[in-house]
């Protein structure tokens, strides 16, 4: 074939006139979804922790200690993002417009980086403070900070309880429960701390308790951070390999190359698939679609677009 006659036929394909050749384009799964589950255990664990966030933060000031004072900290940070995932699970429903196809599934994943960013945000605090008490250690009424710290890890054992379960297939619920599990820590360190100040006069553990505890949330709120991030910028799901991706539609019969492949996570549960698929056959085109939809399947790849082409289209077609 001479360059002017290839030239004529790329420009026929992109004008969509005769001297082209067949494609396919198909979506699997018809529309958005999105998990739900874990909203009553929100409503649940929202009025728990603003019931116990005043008396933390009361206990706390009259008995002069950072650890409780931190773990009201988190609890406010917790009434927060209680309420904005709580927001969240019932606006991420919302049906999609000729705008946003997607409807506002994304929020999920928005709600997930800002709890995990607060709660970034609030360690730095802590620490901070901690480290001056290290320094100047101050008196202590320990009594009374172990009833309030026994209060807390109480409310925060059956908060914890009432969102284990849609923390495990919603980042937004994730981000809600990593608060409240660093609010239990919390509780148990202010406990800790408590008996050591009282059984021992060692008021220093107050702030190590604070320091310790931090740690620990640290770690979820990095991890919470980095996941919602990865799937804002569209990254390959961690538990998918695009070259196993790319190798199960390859052995598709009928199929010659593969190019132009993305798999991305729309919202928790939600992983998208897009690729073109060399296939100089035509009259196969229909099989190899509906194999590769089945490939996909196996991923637990629900949202499947493929673009057939023929030999031609592809050479005329830049590839990445």
């Amino acid at each position: 074939m001479s360059a002017s006659v290839a030239k004529a036929d790329c420009a026929q394909m992109a004008n969509g006139r005769p001297g082209g050749t067949a494609h396919a384009h198909t979506h699997e799964g018809g529309g958005p979804h999105h998990h739900t589950s874990g909203t009553a255990g929100l409503k649940a664990a929202l009025g728990l922790t603003l019931a116990f966030f005043f008396a933390e933060v009361v206990g706390g000031w009259m008995a002069n200690s950072l650890a409780l004072l931190a773990d009201a900290g988190h609890m406010l940070t917790d009434v927060g993002a209680l309420g904005l995932s709580l927001f969240v699970a019932w606006f991420s429903r919302q049906p999609g417009t000729s705008s946003k196809t997607f409807g506002y599934l994304r929020w999920e994943i928005l709600a997930a980086f800002l709890n995990g960013s607060v709660l970034l945000l609030v360690s730095v605090g802590i620490v901070w403070e901690a480290v001056g008490r290290l320094r100047q250690p101050e008196p202590l009424q320990s009594g009374l900070m172990l009833v309030v710290a026994t209060g807390g890890l109480v409310v925060n054992i059956i908060a914890a309880r009432l969102l284990h379960s849609g923390a495990s297939s919603s980042l937004n619920v994730r981000g809600a429960y990593l608060h409240v599990l660093g609010d239990l820590l919390g509780s148990v360190a202010a406990i800790l701390a408590g008996l050591a100040v009282r059984y021992k006069g060692w008021t220093i553990a107050d702030p190590v308790a604070s320091i310790v505890m931090t740690l620990f949330i640290v770690r979820g709120a990095w991890a919470l951070v980095r996941e919602s991030v990865d799937v804002l910028l569209e990254a390959v799901p961690p538990h998918i390999s695009l070259e196993a991706v790319r190798a199960a539609i390859a052995a598709v019969p009928g199929v010659g190359s593969v190019h132009d492949l993305h798999v991305w996570t729309v919202t928790s549960g939600m992983v998208a698939m897009s690729v073109h698929v060399v296939a100089p056959d035509a009259e196969h085109h229909q099989e190899a679609l509906e194999q590769v939809h089945a490939a996909m399947a196996r991923f637990g790849i629900g949202h499947v677009t493929v673009q057939i082409e023929g030999q031609e289209l592809a050479d005329c077609v830049p590839h990445r």
